[in-house]
């Protein structure tokens, strides 16, 4: 029996039992629940399969909100007042006051918190009344869903309440998250639906980049634990293997193209005819959701240029083209 709904008010309500809800946001669709309750919290790991040490990001309505939760470096006000209502994750250190579960932050000693766009999340997150964990509504590792019917045929269904339906997902790529450290330098952890370039255009200044961050410190980034969602190697994969940077597929592959040279005669989706970045994050998901059921082996993959939001879309890609981690990778 389908689980997907449009009653915000029952929606609430079982947040506040501290069942777990899917609702929809620009980016995808999120698995939440009450964040400043452990039991609840520890439902999203146990449904999703996911590493303990992988932090949650904290949903709320405003950036007023935010603030009670993160101590926010002038830069980050800045960020969040350019681009909150968004797509844009901060990281920050925790208030001491932060009423957030110790499971949520995996032990960190910062928060990540987002304001969500779509009008589904915040009339949720208001008829809630209170900060909501929600990383992306899948098993943890596989494809993120865009639409209400990817959560509601999957075996995640089973484990919560309701799926609240908000069509498909505007943006399709997670948050771009941006973390602060105690002496407010900023640090480009995800890249995601905001391009980085303008991120740093607000800022005045380049983005630390994770390796960077990772040379700093001393480590290796692929040793380091989790500071951040989406930062294991493999992640937000598809059944099949990608096969990236192809020019065409071979025979017995589907082909996720990109751009007008694309070959027409070849079995497979176009991510956007145009060349157009922007459509290509929107559709990259739910084009795998829709090969990934052709029931083929491998999905070959045209190059993305890596700019804008490229940078983003090729993140994804790798990580989804990463062994798994029945194959010897993270997960």
């Amino acid at each position: 029996m389908s689980k997907i709904s449009s009653d915000i008010k029952a929606a609430a309500e079982a947040l506040r039992r501290g069942e777990l809800v899917v609702f929809p946001t620009e980016t995808v669709y999120g698995l939440g629940a009450d964040a400043t309750s452990d039991a609840a919290v520890s439902k999203i790991y146990a449904a999703k399969g996911r590493p303990a040490t992988n932090p949650l990001i904290i949903h709320v309505a405003d950036a007023k909100q935010a603030e009670a939760l993160i101590e926010m470096p002038e830069a980050a006000r800045r960020l969040a007042a350019a681009f909150w209502p968004g797509p844009l994750t901060i990281v920050a250190p925790a208030r001491q006051s932060a009423p957030i579960s110790a499971i949520a932050r995996a032990g960190l000693p910062t928060l990540a918190v987002r304001v969500p766009s779509h009008p589904v999340a915040q009339e949720l997150l208001r008829a809630f009344g209170g900060p909501v964990a929600a990383p992306s509504a899948n098993i943890s590792g596989r494809l993120s869903p865009t639409e209400a019917e990817h959560v509601d045929e999957s075996p995640l269904a089973e484990h919560v309440a309701l799926i609240l339906d908000g069509a498909e997902c505007e943006v399709g790529l997670e948050s771009t998250i941006v973390g602060f450290d105690e002496t407010g330098a900023a640090t480009l952890l995800r890249p995601g639906g905001i391009a980085a370039e303008e991120i740093e255009k607000v800022l005045g200044a380049p983005l630390l980049r994770p390796q960077e961050a990772s040379r700093e410190a001393g480590a290796n980034e692929a040793e380091k634990r989790p500071t951040a969602p989406g930062q294991l190697r493999s992640h937000y994969a598809p059944r099949a293997k990608l096969r990236l940077n192809a020019a065409h597929p071979e025979p017995g592959e589907m082909f996720l193209a990109f751009g007008p040279d694309a070959p027409h005669d070849v079995p497979g989706l176009n991510l956007s005819p145009s060349g157009d970045l922007a459509e290509a994050a929107a559709n990259l998901y739910a084009y795998l959701h829709i090969l990934d059921e052709t029931g083929v082996d491998t999905i070959a993959v045209a190059p993305i240029p890596n700019e804008g939001l490229g940078e983003a879309i090729n993140d994804r890609l790798r990580r989804a083209a990463a062994p798994r981690p029945d194959e010897g990778g993270e997960g």
